[in-house]
C-alpha cells in the first residue's frame, strides 16, 4: 500500500517538472501591476507638457493609463494641483451633510439651487483631477482632459450663478438686471468654455500673448456678471446684519488670488527650478480657488436659511426649476463645442504627425 502511494507521488512530481520545462506563453500570464515610470527633465517630454520655469518632475508620456492612475501617489509636478482638488470634495461634502442635517435641508424647489451649486462644484473639481493626473498620456489626452476641465468650468460659473440670484441678491439688483442675469451668464460661460479650448486648440507653446486674452476676457465678464448680485450686497448691507457677507468677502478675496496666480507663473518665475515639486503658481491657485468654493458654500447656506421660506412665493417655483434645469442646456452646449474643437485638433495632431514620418 505505502509503495503504491510512493509510486504515484514520483509519477506526481515527474509530471510538474516537465510542466516547469514548458515554454512560458506572455499572455498567459500577466504581467506585475505596473508602476510609473520616474519623473524626468523638462527637456525629455515634448514642449506640449512643459511649463515656464518648472525644469523637473514631469511624467514620461506614453505610459499606460494604470501608471497615471497610479501616479496619483508619486511625487511629480502634478501632486498637489491633483490632491488639492481631490480633498476639496470630500470636505465640500462633509460640510453639506453638517449644515444640512441642522438646518432640516429637504430637496425642493427652494433648495433646488444650493443642490445644483454643489453638484456643479464636485462635477468640477472631478473634471480638473482627472485633466492634471492623466494629461500626460499623450498629446491627444492633454486636449482632450484640459477640455473637459474648460466645461467644468463653465458648469461652475453657472452652478455660483444660480446660488447667488436666488438666495443672496437683493430686490433694487433685481430691478436692473432682471431676467436678463442668468442667460447672460448662461451665454458668458459658454463663450468663456469656448475660448479656452480655442486658445488651447489654436496656440501652441511658447504660448504668445492672445491666448490669455482668449481666456480670460470671457471668463472675466462671466466671473463680473455672476458676482454682482454679492458685490450690490456687499456695498449696500451692514455686514453686522448679514453675517454670510463676511463669507461671501472672504470668497470673493480667494478668487481674486486664485486669479493673480493663475495669470502670473509666481512664485517659480523668481526662483526657476525650486518650485518643480511644490510651491507653483498654478498650485496656490488651486489652494485660494478651494478655498473660495468652501467659503461661498457656507455663505450660500447661510442665504438659502434665511430666505428659503420666501423664495418659492418671491421667484416662483416653475422659474426655479427652468434655471436649474438650463444648467444642463449649459453642460450639454459646453461639451458639444469641446468635443468639436476636440475633432479639429484630432485632425491637427494626425496631420502634423504625417509631416514628421
Amino acid at each position: 500500500m505505502s509503495a503504491d502511494i510512493l509510486q504515484r507521488l514520483s509519477t506526481v512530481t515527474v509530471g510538474v517538472k516537465q510542466l516547469r520545462r514548458l515554454p512560458r506563453v506572455p499572455h498567459l500570464y500577466p504581467s506585475p501591476l505596473s508602476s510609473p515610470s520616474p519623473t524626468v527633465a523638462a527637456s525629455q517630454v515634448p514642449s506640449l507638457f512643459r511649463e515656464p520655469y518648472i525644469l523637473s518632475g514631469y511624467r514620461p508620456v506614453h505610459q499606460e493609463w494604470r501608471c497615471y492612475l497610479l501616479s496619483l501617489f508619486q511625487r511629480h509636478n502634478e501632486t498637489v494641483n491633483v490632491w488639492t482638488h481631490l480633498l476639496t470634495g470630500p470636505v465640500l461634502l462633509f460640510h453639506w451633510w453638517a449644515k444640512a442635517g441642522a438646518l432640516g435641508y429637504t430637496l425642493d424647489a427652494a433648495s433646488l439651487p444650493l443642490t445644483v451649486f454643489l453638484v456643479s462644484t464636485l462635477i468640477t473639481l472631478f473634471l480638473s483631477v482627472a485633466a492634471h493626473l492623466l494629461q500626460s498620456r499623450s498629446e491627444h489626452a492633454h486636449y482632450f482632459f484640459f477640455f473637459m476641465d474648460y466645461v467644468g468650468v463653465a458648469l461652475y460659473q453657472y452652478g455660483c450663478s444660480l446660488g447667488h440670484y436666488f438666495y443672496t441678491s437683493e430686490a433694487a439688483w433685481r430691478e436692473i438686471v432682471g431676467l436678463l442675469f442668468l442667460p447672460g451668464v448662461a451665454v458668458l460661460g459658454w463663450l468663456s468654455c469656448a475660448g479656452c479650448c480655442f486658445a488651447k486648440f489654436k496656440y501652441r507653446r511658447p504660448y504668445p500673448p492672445q491666448r490669455k486674452v482668449c481666456q480670460l476676457i470671457p471668463s472675466s465678464l462671466a466671473y463680473l456678471l455672476g458676482v454682482s448680485p454679492v458685490v450690490h450686497r456687499l456695498l449696500t448691507v451692514f455686514w453686522t446684519q448679514e453675517p454670510s457677507l463676511i463669507f461671501h468677502a472672504l470668497q470673493i478675496a480667494c478668487f481674486l488670488s486664485a486669479a493673480l496666480f493663475f495669470s502670473c507663473p509666481i512664485p517659480e518665475r523668481f526662483f526657476s527650478g525650486h518650485c518643480d515639486f511644490v510651491g507653483q503658481g498654478h498650485q496656490i491657485f488651486h489652494l485660494f480657488l478651494s478655498l473660495c468654493t468652501i467659503f461661498q458654500l457656507e455663505a450660500l447656506f447661510q442665504d438659502y436659511a434665511r430666505r428659503r421660506d420666501t423664495i418659492v412665493e418671491l421667484f416662483g417655483e416653475t422659474q426655479l426649476w427652468w434655471a436649474c434645469a438650463s444648467s444642463l442646456v449649459v453642460f450639454t452646449s459646453c461639451i458639444l463645442t469641446a468635443l468639436i474643437i476636440m475633432w479639429h485638433m484630432n485632425k491637427k495632431l494626425l496631420s502634423v504627425q504625417e509631416r514628421d514620418k
